[in-house]
């Protein structure tokens, strides 16, 4: 059996997050559009998930919704890849989001189902990743969306999904 070295130095990442604001009365009345591109200027603070594990929102549309993330060495799984959580939790994302700028004011989602189908491995030093999510259909009750992982240093497909969300009606 293989002894390795484990006198290497420790390594360690910080992060931060701004905590969620309480739901006010304003926030309430905003649709979920409004909602994300006030993330995007720095007016409300994004989800802290994305700090967690490296990635950021970076465009919302009517309908889609665009994350690009940042694999790294801290996301490996014991085979030496990056883990899949990392792509289903961006996938995700970006898939609930791009249903979220289709939902009026004091309308949330959930998602209730997600299939993700990973294409290729994504290593410790794979570059930024961009995750596009596309609203197919959302409803009174239900919502269905797709999305794509690609490279861009390469545009090549990564990993791809789909979603089915549960709308609720808060307001």
């Amino acid at each position: 059996m293989t002894t390795y070295d484990t006198s290497a130095p420790l390594r360690s990442r910080t992060h931060t997050w701004q905590p969620r604001p309480d739901m006010t009365p304003e926030i309430l009345g905003m649709s979920g559009l409004e909602i994300l591109r006030a993330s995007l200027k720095g007016e409300l603070p994004g989800a802290s998930m994305m700090s967690t594990l490296g990635f950021r929102l970076t465009e919302a549309a009517e309908g889609v919704a665009v994350f690009e993330g940042d694999p790294g060495d801290h996301l490996l799984n014991p085979m030496g890849t990056v883990h899949g959580g990392f792509l289903a939790t961006l996938l995700d994302s970006a898939l609930g989001s791009a249903v979220m700028t289709l939902l009026p004011a004091g309308t949330a989602y959930t998602t209730v189902q997600l299939g993700v189908h990973m294409i290729r491995p994504v290593m410790a030093d794979t570059p930024t990743l961009r995750c596009e999510g596309t609203a197919l259909h959302v409803g009174r009750t239900t919502a269905t969306a797709e999305a794509r992982v690609t490279g861009t240093h390469d545009g090549k497909l990564y990993a791809h999904a789909t979603t089915t969300c549960a709308i609720l009606r808060t307001g």
